[in-house]
């Protein structure tokens, strides 16, 4: 008898987190990966890769013989880290995405062209960093259509890809993003790096990215981060050594 009452628990508990994702809204969130096992999606989330969402690459498993991880970067200003970060990807000709704001592409035109010139996607975080979870169709639309004409007018092309700020979403919200001809794009690795004024050590931050780390692996940077800028080179480096390729979102959502 109790069991079957937990089970009934269980049961409405995943009903009302499944309720919450499509009517109020979520903020997406992503088991740590344990052993280098690609993390389980948990019930709650599993109904946002159904209206379209990405997290992980599910064809890379954790048996696949290929190695593959994916950088992204959220971006919404400049404090000369940035650009640090791009010397690097630069350097290690490894590909990115940029999820930038209008305030980011506004203020810096020459980073927004050098994304383009370097071979990056520059892709669509929103115009304000608003929460859209509960935002109608034409709000939704509003806000990606200025940042995309923000990114162009500074000289770039923003790609088809979404990320909502904070990882904040509901299935609706999910639903008009691809109504409106953009993928959206999770991650399935990423650390407490954007507090400019909390940062961790390199040998910390190194130590946690490199625990989560698995094959297929999206992972959300913030290139604000001092810390990341003086990582990345180091993190690249042993990635590479442990057999992994970095690729483009390109690979990651061109078929499912």
């Amino acid at each position: 008898m109790k069991r079957i009452f937990l089970c009934l628990l269980t049961a409405i508990f995943l009903s009302l987190a499944v309720f919450s994702a499509s009517a109020a809204g979520a903020s997406w969130y992503c088991p740590k990966s344990v052993g280098g096992k690609q993390p389980k999606t948990p019930a709650d989330l599993a109904e946002a890769l159904s209206h379209g969402a990405y997290y992980l690459d599910m064809r890379r498993g954790d048996d696949a013989a290929e190695r593959v991880v994916y950088l992204t970067f959220d971006a919404g200003y400049e404090n000369g880290n940035v650009a640090r970060v791009l010397d690097v990807l630069a350097e290690k000709q490894v590909p990115a995405a940029f999820f930038v704001l209008k305030h980011f592409a506004v203020a810096n035109a020459d980073l927004i062209c050098r994304m383009a010139r370097d071979g990056h996607l520059i892709c669509n975080h929103t115009a304000s960093h608003k929460n859209l979870s509960g935002a109608s169709r034409t709000e939704i639309e509003a806000e990606l259509t200025a940042l995309a004409a923000a990114v162009e007018e500074a000289g770039g092309s923003c790609s088809s890809y979404f990320r909502p700020p904070a990882g904040a979403y509901s299935l609706e919200m999910l639903d008009h993003v691809a109504s409106l001809g953009y993928r959206t794009v999770f991650w399935s690795v990423a650390y407490a790096d954007w507090d400019n004024q909390r940062q961790p050590s390199p040998k910390k931050a190194l130590d946690l990215l490199r625990a989560r780390m698995h094959n297929g692996a999206v992972v959300l940077l913030h290139p604000t981060s001092a810390t990341n800028a003086e990582i990345l080179s180091v993190l690249i480096d042993s990635l590479r050594a442990e057999g992994y390729r970095f690729a483009s979102l390109d690979e990651l959502c061109i078929a499912r």
